[in-house]
């Protein structure tokens, strides 16, 4: 009998121990993969200089995070503006394959689809926030993925630089007839507007604007806000600095990815690209509040004129998107599928913002 209960409980022993090996094997088994995970390289092309260290900083930041994560696995390598392709080129880029990412503003695209203008800003359109909501939980991430799967690329939010400024001009804008003939550098939608204002629009990348503002081959210039116009030293070209910019109220800027070699990634590098690609968005807001008040300061400082739009100006502005949205939406069922939702949720969400927000900012601001 005591041999009997010996020989029953070394079974037990035995098969207790060879669970608990199975449970340690099994808890122990996401270690295995993530050693098996490949090491991949990608290159990062982008529309930026490496002077602008805010916004080529956010393209830095994804690269840097997704190989901090991933242990020096999946590494991405950026290059600035022209090191591989021209500042304007990056989408084309990524999309032919030549290489497997790139960092950029969707709306220097628009001559493809003017939808694309979406993806990052439009006139009159949303605030960073509001872009952050619509693209997050408002269903503005799927319906660009479905806009950019025409051109094999899948994109991801990766910096916003928070409401621009409403750019440099050479001489004072006093009424709508002074837009009159204009050289004006503005992309995207904007530019669209200003044309139908009278403007004669560029489009220049953000290497090339100080010079040709400098030497008069434009009259005016907008490129981002206090401090990156700053560094490109656009205050000692104008003299006069006008607000709002009412055509990029929360620009988006983006990680653009060719969706062939997306797919080829393990679904953990995925993750991880696209982690990497939201810390960089959201880090990249908060960081021009904090250096535009300074560099705004700087400006002034400097004898630059700040100064408001005449409100004739921006009625016309207002009233001119509106006709080219309606226009656009009746010309192309891609621009009109995004433009309507993007316009219902702009729409709901403004009625909160004046609730919450705007009441709030314009009782302290008195």
């Amino acid at each position: 009998m005591k041999r009997r209960q010996l020989l029953d409980r070394l079974a037990i022993a035995a098969t207790t121990s060879t669970i608990l090996v199975a449970c340690d094997q099994t808890n122990n088994s996401p270690n295995v993969q993530a050693n098996d995970l490949p090491n991949v390289k990608w290159r990062m092309v982008t529309s930026w200089p490496k002077s602008l260290d805010t916004i080529y900083g956010g393209a830095q930041m994804v690269c840097d995070r997704v190989a901090a994560m991933t242990g020096g696995r999946f590494t991405i390598e950026p290059y600035a503006a022209g090191e591989i392709v021209p500042s304007l080129e990056v989408l084309d880029a990524v999309q032919n394959g030549t290489v497997e990412c790139g960092h950029t503003a969707s709306y220097y695209y628009v001559g493809k689809n003017p939808a694309l203008a979406f993806g990052c800003c439009v006139p009159f359109g949303l605030t960073g926030q509001q872009q952050n909501a619509w693209y997050y939980h408002g269903g503005g991430l799927e319906v660009m993925h479905e806009l950019y799967s025409d051109f094999n690329i899948i994109n991801f939010p990766a910096g916003n630089t928070g409401a621009q400024m409403g750019g440099w001009f050479k001489q004072e804008i006093s009424s709508l007839q002074s837009l009159k003939g204009l050289k004006m550098r503005i992309p995207g939608l904007g530019g669209e507007v200003m044309s139908r204002l009278g403007v004669n629009v560029q489009v220049l990348p953000g290497g090339e604007i100080y010079l040709a503002l400098e030497r008069g081959a434009i009259d005016a210039a907008e490129w981002v806000g206090p401090y990156d116009d700053l560094k490109l030293g656009l205050n000692k070209a104008a003299s006069y600095y006008y607000y709002p910019g009412w055509w990029e109220p929360g620009p988006t800027l983006e990680i653009q990815v060719n969706k062939s070699q997306w797919s080829k990634l393990p679904v953990e590098y995925q993750e991880i690209l696209k982690g990497a690609a939201m810390s960089a968005n959201l880090n990249m807001l908060s960081q021009y509040d904090a250096l535009n008040r300074e560099a705004l300061k700087t400006i002034i400082d400097g004898g630059t004129k700040l100064t408001a739009y005449p409100p004739e100006i921006l009625q016309a502005a207002q009233t001119a998107t509106a006709d080219y949205y309606a226009e656009e939406s009746n010309q192309s069922p891609a621009f009109k599928k995004v433009y309507d939702q993007w316009n219902q949720f702009r729409t709901t969400i403004s009625e909160w913002n004046k609730i919450n927000e705007l009441s709030y900012v314009s009782f302290v601001n008195k």
